[in-house]
């Protein structure tokens, strides 16, 4: 359903030793305390090994301990949010996510009040971001491009503004992704 691998590398015969069952990829400053602190609490009360930034040092580069942790994850739930695209590190992210899910690591984008058409096509605050980022680096900016056209075109879950947000309507929707990975992590 939602959670997308690649079709070759799953059925491959090689047997992966994964770290963690979840890697939680999100811009901290649009939904840390609020959306993804409730997903991530959640996960982890249904017994779902989560992979969070909280300890990692903030830098300019994205660090070797997150790539690794990218890639010693069985699957990786990606929230967009508004700002998402400003963040280079987040950005690095989902290429790695992408490059990890040719390899057959499941993928659930979220959009968290934003539209998958503004990621796919980086209309308004994700077009905004890029145009920002082409200043510095052309070549990266164009990897994220695909990156984002390619992970906007799968199905995934959105959470949209303008819908009656309460804490029970969020932690439907959280549920909602905790039985859609169950699910697909069975078979």
């Amino acid at each position: 359903m939602a959670f997308l691998t690649n079709k070759r590398a799953s059925s491959s015969s090689i047997t992966h030793q994964y770290k963690y069952d979840v890697f939680l990829s999100f811009r901290g400053e649009n939904t840390r305390m609020d959306f993804t602190s409730h997903l991530n609490g959640i996960l982890k009360l249904k017994g779902i090994h989560t992979f969070i930034d909280d300890e990692l040092p903030r830098g300019e580069e994205i660090s070797t301990e997150l790539l690794e942790a990218i890639r010693s994850s069985r699957s990786s739930i990606i929230v967009f949010s508004k700002n998402y695209a400003y963040s280079r590190w987040c950005l690095d992210e989902l290429v790695e996510i992408l490059e990890c899910k040719e390899n057959g690591q499941m993928v659930l984008p979220v959009f968290y009040k934003v539209d998958p058409s503004e990621v796919r096509n980086q209309k308004g605050k994700f077009g905004e971001a890029l145009a920002k980022h082409e200043v510095n680096n052309i070549k990266k900016v164009q990897r994220w491009r695909e990156a984002l056209n390619k992970v906007g075109s799968i199905s995934g879950l959105t959470y949209k503004d303008g819908y009656l947000i309460t804490t029970f309507s969020l932690y439907l929707f959280i549920y909602f992704i905790v039985i859609i990975f169950n699910c697909v992590s069975s078979h």
